[in-house]
């Protein structure tokens, strides 16, 4: 949408109650309703990827419900993500349930389409196989990136059963691919047991390096953005968030849970910090609603969202 274009924000809410109204991500206008968006926030509920507990397909649906209390105005970053530039909700991809490479085929597709559309994408998971096929389209036109990884779990193992393509593995592939900058990528929030000392090693040979949840108690949040700000470094960032990286106190409502995770907070801050990095995409995922209480963890990837959108519109907005 040109610059000069007034944006389509959220319903007003004073006119229509916060549990009325569309369906969409905070109630934003749908991708149809609207010539073009700088930003599409896109549902793929898929889940058969998933290692243990199921459930991440209906992810997309809970976190827009979740979303409905978001307001226009983000007073940590001093942004309304949805003035700056013209955000939608493009809707929930179909894909297919029962063949993953078919289903990862269909989304590379869709993230290629809209991209070439001009919009940034925002993913709503689903499980994390999701974020191989979205960095197969992102490297297509901007060349391999940095991958800013939040999780509990490295995501860089070989196979499950012999299946190269899991929620487990997708970073692993990525590196192979040639998809990511080896000397830039990272992931934050690791923690809890691993198969053996070599999951380490491997890692770091793919490209990685890893602060640990502990790195919050033990080093402090500031000295974890400084990690983060000088492994990023400059060039192009796909951030990847996978909602176990929060402790099972603030999401419950995931597949495989660790104990001793990050807090909101922490989370949240460190996504402001990202502020002037170029960011290219992103995804939230592995949203499990079925094990969800009060909708924490749904409320917990709807901020996360937000302030993921307003990263973004804070640089579009730094770049006019």
């Amino acid at each position: 949408m040109p610059h000069d274009s007034q944006p389509i924000g959220p319903v007003d809410a004073s006119a229509i109650p916060r549990y009325c109204g569309p369906e969409t991500f905070a109630r934003l206008p749908r991708l149809d309703q609207v010539d073009s968006a700088a930003v599409a926030v896109l549902g793929i509920p898929f889940d058969s990827g998933v290692s243990y507990r199921p459930g991440a397909r209906f992810g997309p649906g809970h976190i827009r419900a979740s979303s409905k209390l978001l307001r226009p105005y983000n007073p940590a970053l001093d942004v309304s993500p949805f003035a700056v530039h013209q955000v939608a909700d493009a809707g929930d991809l179909p894909v297919n349930p029962f063949n993953i490479e078919e289903a990862l085929a269909t989304v590379q597709a869709e993230i290629s389409r809209l991209r070439s559309a001009g919009s940034k994408v925002l993913t709503l998971g689903g499980d994390h196989t999701l974020a191989l096929p979205i960095l197969r389209a992102v490297a297509a036109d901007r060349g391999p990136v940095a991958v800013l990884h939040f999780d509990a779990h490295l995501d860089t193992w070989d196979t499950y059963f012999g299946a190269p393509y899991t929620h487990g593995t997708p970073f692993r592939r990525a590196s192979e691919e040639g998809l990511i900058d080896l000397h830039r990528s990272m992931h934050i929030g690791i923690r809890g047991p691993l198969y053996s000392e070599q999951d380490l090693t491997d890692d770091g040979v793919l490209g990685f390096q890893v602060v640990r949840s502990d790195d919050y108690e033990n080093d402090g949040l500031d000295a974890v953005i400084e990690r983060m700000r000088r492994r990023l470094g400059d060039g192009p960032v796909y951030v990847s968030v996978d909602i176990d990286v929060l402790d099972p106190a603030h999401a419950p409502g995931t597949g495989t849970p660790e104990a001793g995770g990050m807090t909101s907070r922490e989370l949240l801050n460190t996504l402001r910090a990202l502020v002037g990095t170029d960011v290219v995409g992103a995804d939230v995922v592995e949203v499990a609603p079925p094990y969800d209480h009060a909708e924490l963890t749904g409320i917990a990837a709807a901020h996360v969202a937000y302030e993921l959108l307003s990263v973004l519109a804070r640089n579009e907005a730094a770049n006019r």
